[in-house]
């Protein structure tokens, strides 16, 4: 269906590109994962675009969310709606290409929210912005982006970028004809990238970054216009595996390049040469203009890949490194680093070696779970699981789950989602997941100790069906429980709670209100052990009293003779004690 055409650059014209951005990005992600080839070729910029945008949009979701509960009259005003999709992208930023683009978004952002002198028409409190205000947001996106680079190479997404912004310098007419001229820039610069970097021109392909730019760009033409503009070709028009670009269209009408026949591409200096860094290392972090100053001095020093993106307060970082400690150090000491991810380059990969890189073989079955703290992601690691990592109040999106999916490298894959309210998300990914020609049996976990328990009893030799029942089994067998802090007063099913009060959750119900951690939870266990059970597992959150193990594994060797006690810690997990019995 045609996409209705947006006048002016309003919150709702934001909201339309975001999700046309994203729909793009669907569909273009694979063919630019497989033209990845630079700074490493490791087959995820397509992936990496796709979760930022999708970041971007759940927090431009949330804002047309919160107008509408608060009462407010037609659509949000147009500068909460922007910060809000520059923060969604800070935040959910991947990898090299999604840093730079979240600070494209973010350039845009603050030309399109600024109040008189930096926009468009005193857009601080107006509802919309217009042509002008386009062209300035692009040039200061393409300018902010580079800056955020250490290094910046031509033939990159920043050329693209820059082009973009060139070419509607004198563009006249509607935002349309704005989005249109920056398109047709983008496009022509993407053309030109194997001609500007010799990785490119050898592999026979365009820039992956910049690919995943023009779809966006595309999606902001669509927004204005109403048209979806025409594919883009991948190739640079050069034989690739016998192959011309005129080869290289598909039935739905998105040019690409066959994965085995760019792989042919790759010769021993393809990516990076030979001894390049082995880690790629992420986090946000919260410090000072002046300490990020110094981190990027440090970090540059330390490897290469280094983009640093955000402001007032709140960064995200992206760098590659061969001492992964030394970087995250280096952010300590800048001020507060989290949601750290740190990927290590496999041996054999053509950073690392300087080599051709052979497919790896998928693994038979693998299990993916989410899990609320870093103890537990440890636990659940060590045990084979490909973990996702869910801050409190940060929930994973379903493309999150999708790319841990993807990076199990599995024929099956079991997903503990270990969260009730996740389980609709976790759908969403697995019938993702099994439109790639993944196997994918999802278990309805509610509780990381319901996860715990289908993972202590999974066997990957035995028939996926099989081994999918007894991990179902031995998870719907084990009730689970929490104890945590009431953030302010509340209807309870045990009553009403006041703020401060210890409440006892079983089975996702307040069952105990209290006002000591400890009490509370041999409560908690005093109760789910009425019904009977032979084992009890205790997760410690970072903030538990440090008594609390000790004294409820003292109570239940006293009370329950035959009941066995293991105790874990799970480090930030957002409640003070996870319980589960078995």
């Amino acid at each position: 269906m045609a996409q209705v055409p947006q006048t002016f650059f309003d919150a709702l014209a934001v909201r339309t590109w975001c999700g046309l951005a994203l729909e793009a990005l669907g569909r273009s992600r694979e063919e630019i994962d497989a033209i990845n080839v630079y700074p490493v070729a490791d087959g995820d910029t397509g992936t990496n675009l796709y979760l930022t945008v999708e970041s971007a949009l759940a927090a431009v979701d949330a804002v047309f969310t919160g107008h509408e509960v608060g009462g407010g009259a037609g659509a949000p005003p147009l500068a909460d709606t922007v910060q809000a999709m520059a923060h969604g992208a800070l935040i959910g930023a991947r990898g090299n290409s999604g840093t730079i683009l979240a600070q494209l978004l973010r350039g845009m952002a603050q030309v399109l929210a600024a109040d008189g002198d930096g926009g468009a028409s005193s857009l601080g409190e107006t509802s919309h912005s217009d042509a002008r205000g386009l062209r300035l947001a692009l040039r200061h996106a393409a300018d902010s982006a580079r800056q955020a680079v250490a290094h910046p190479v031509e033939g990159t997404v920043l050329t693209v970028a820059s082009a973009a912004a060139d070419a509607v310098t004198g563009a006249e007419g509607d935002c349309g004809t704005v989005a249109r001229a920056a398109y047709e820039g983008a496009r022509a610069a993407l053309a030109a990238t194997p001609g500007q970097l010799a990785v490119l021109e050898r592999a026979g392909v365009v820039d992956a970054g910049g690919r995943g730019l023009v779809a966006v760009l595309g999606a902001l033409v669509e927004t204005f216009t109403g048209e979806r503009p025409a594919a883009v070709a991948v190739a640079s028009p050069v034989d690739v595996g016998h192959a011309r670009v005129d080869d290289l269209g598909t039935a739905d009408g998105h040019a690409r390049v066959p994965a085995e026949n760019l792989a042919d591409c790759l010769d021993g200096t393809a990516v990076l040469e030979e001894g390049g860094p082995a880690f790629e290392v992420i986090y946000l972090l919260e410090a000072e203009d002046a300490a990020v100053t110094r981190l990027r001095e440090r970090l540059d020093a330390l490897g290469d890949s280094l983009v640093v993106v955000g402001g007032d307060g709140l960064w995200n970082v992206h760098v590659h490194v061969d001492d992964a400690g030394a970087a995250v150090e280096a952010g300590v000491e800048a001020g507060r680093p989290y949601r750290i991810r740190i990927t290590h380059f496999a041996v054999g990969d053509v950073h690392t070696t300087g080599g051709g890189r052979p497919p790896r073989e998928r693994v038979q079955r693998a299990v993916v779970a989410v899990v609320p703290g870093e103890g537990l992601a440890g636990l659940y690691t060590e045990a084979g699981a490909t973990t996702v990592l869910a801050r409190p109040g940060e929930p994973p999106a379903s493309g999150e789950l999708v790319d841990a999916v993807r990076r199990a490298h599995a024929r099956e894959v079991v997903l503990l989602p270990n969260d009730a309210d996740l389980r609709h998300t976790a759908a969403a990914a697995a019938e993702q997941a099994r439109t790639e020609g993944i196997r994918v049996a999802l278990i309805p976990t509610r509780s990381a100790v319901q996860g715990i328990a289908a993972l202590a009893v999974h066997e990957p030799d035995r028939r996926f069906d099989e081994d999918v029942v007894q991990m179902t089994s031995a998870a719907g067998a084990t009730r689970y429980a929490e104890v945590t802090v009431a953030e302010r007063q509340s209807w309870t099913t045990a009553g009403i709670c006041q703020a401060g009060d210890v409440l006892g959750l079983i089975d996702g119900d307040v069952a105990v209100i209290g006002s000591d951690v400890t009490d509370t939870a041999e409560t908690v266990i005093d109760r789910m052990l009425q019904a009977g059970g032979e084992m009890v597992t205790l997760v410690l959150g970072d903030e538990a009293p440090d008594s609390i193990a000790e004294r409820v594994e003292a109570r239940v060797r006293e009370v329950y003779l035959a009941v066995d006690t293991v105790v874990y810690r799970g480090g930030r997990q957002g409640s003070l004690l996870l319980i589960g019995v078995e």
